[in-house]
């Protein structure tokens, strides 16, 4: 195989590409320990090497320093090490020996988030946030069910109450047109219509 180009990505990295396709990123100091040289042949044992044994060390090195300052799901810790040039093969080795030893865990991490935003955020802008973040919806049930077994419970009633403080509203002083822009404004929260209906018409004495 022939190592078509090298491409500097910074100071010490650059991108290898091997018969004009991207193969890895590897150090300066490894391209010359693997003979990877543009233009000239890149040995099989050393390819192999660079695949089985330089990158899925890295990327778990890299995995590790990644997890220990902050907690990840396992699609925001595959997008990290996937801006690293890191070939799937190598990502999921990565991935798989973090969560070995359970450093990645989508429903532990989801159980957290619920907890730390079921006082602030409506059930379904939660739903929302954890599937952006990769967290598969059979997760997220069990999740919800794990969550509700600690004692977990939400009153959506008292946060859209607290939201209506917030913007002053008067049930009592209040137009058409100003309560058809609160209830926009809730329902992008996520609350459903039945919530903001209720909380809206709360000793509201404004008719249609």
């Amino acid at each position: 195989m022939v190592v078509t180009r090298v491409e500097e990505l910074s100071r010490s990295r650059s991108k290898v590409y091997i018969e004009e396709e991207f193969a890895f990123v590897l150090y300066k100091g490894e391209l010359r320990l693997y003979h990877v040289h543009q233009g000239e042949e890149l040995s099989q044992a050393d390819y192999d090497a660079i695949l089985r044994e330089v990158l899925p060390r890295r990327a778990k090195r890299r995995a590790m320093n990644l997890l220990q300052g902050r907690e990840y799901t396992t699609k925001q810790l595959h997008d990290k090490l996937r801006e690293g040039y890191y070939p799937e093969a190598v990502i999921d080795q990565a991935l798989d020996y973090v969560a070995g030893y359970r450093y990645i865990d989508d429903l532990r991490y989801a159980v957290s988030y619920i907890t730390g935003q079921e006082s602030v955020r409506s059930r379904r802008r939660i739903e929302q946030d954890l599937i952006r973040k990769g967290i598969p919806r059979k997760i997220l049930e069990q999740a919800w069910q794990e969550w509700e077994e600690q004692g977990g419970a939400q009153d959506e009633q008292s946060m859209i109450k607290k939201l209506l403080e917030k913007k002053k509203y008067d049930p009592g002083h209040t137009d058409r047109k100003e309560v058809q822009r609160l209830y926009s404004f809730l329902a992008r929260k996520g609350f459903s219509g039945e919530q903001i209906r209720k909380a809206l018409m709360w000793e509201n004495t404004w008719e249609e």
